[in-house]
């Protein structure tokens, strides 16, 4: 069976990649599993580029098919941002819970109608020859006024999905899988794999 690396040090975004991608000929290996200790420089100025250059470089390390992402919130109210530096909004070292207050923060004058916001993710899986494919998916909501919810990871606890009254951090895994921006960037990363393995 060909190795598909997931190409992060994330653990929770290991966990839905494992569960997304369920079914698929492919075993999964992480970069951890391979010794791979390395984090790729986010340089670029967009998500699919800072996908691809991760993509890119983690299938030369390791002569494996790679897939990368690289996701972030879009604040409406804020210009767009946090945008390609959601992970590192609040500052270099911050964890989760800092980045979401340091968000609530910057927000608390705003009213709930001008809260529009939403996650973007982008995929780009890689061959060792350099070829590169991509998929993209989005997640509409807005950020609530106070954190809530156990699941998830990043900014769920803050961000309420549209049509729903619950924040991300309180859906099921299998829930978020299938509205989330990655589940949605998933499944076109799928149709390119069930491609790719024939």
């Amino acid at each position: 069976m060909q190795r598909l690396l997931i190409a992060t040090h994330n653990r929770g975004k290991v966990s839905e990649y494992a569960e997304i991608l369920d079914g698929l000929p492919f075993e999964l290996v992480t970069l951890d599993e391979l010794g791979i200790r390395d984090d790729v420089q986010e340089t670029g100025a967009t998500l699919q580029e800072n996908a691809r250059l991760k993509a890119l470089t983690y299938s030369a390390q390791s002569g494996l098919l790679a897939l990368a992402d690289d996701s972030g919130l879009e604040v409406d109210a804020l210009g767009g941002a946090p945008g390609v530096y959601s992970k590192r909004y609040a500052g270099k070292g911050k964890s989760d819970a800092d980045r979401n207050v340091y968000l609530l923060e910057k927000l608390s004058a705003v009213p709930r109608a001008e809260r529009a916001a939403r996650f973007r993710c982008v995929i780009v899986i890689a061959d060792a020859q350099g070829h590169t494919w991509t998929s993209e998916g989005t997640c509409e909501g807005e950020i609530a006024f106070t954190a809530r919810g156990t699941n998830g990871f990043g900014y769920d606890p803050i961000f309420i999905v549209r049509g729903d009254d619950r924040h991300l951090a309180e859906f099921s895994p299998q829930e978020k899988n299938a509205i989330s921006h990655r589940g949605r960037a998933a499944v076109g990363a799928r149709k390119i794999l069930a491609q790719l393995a024939n």
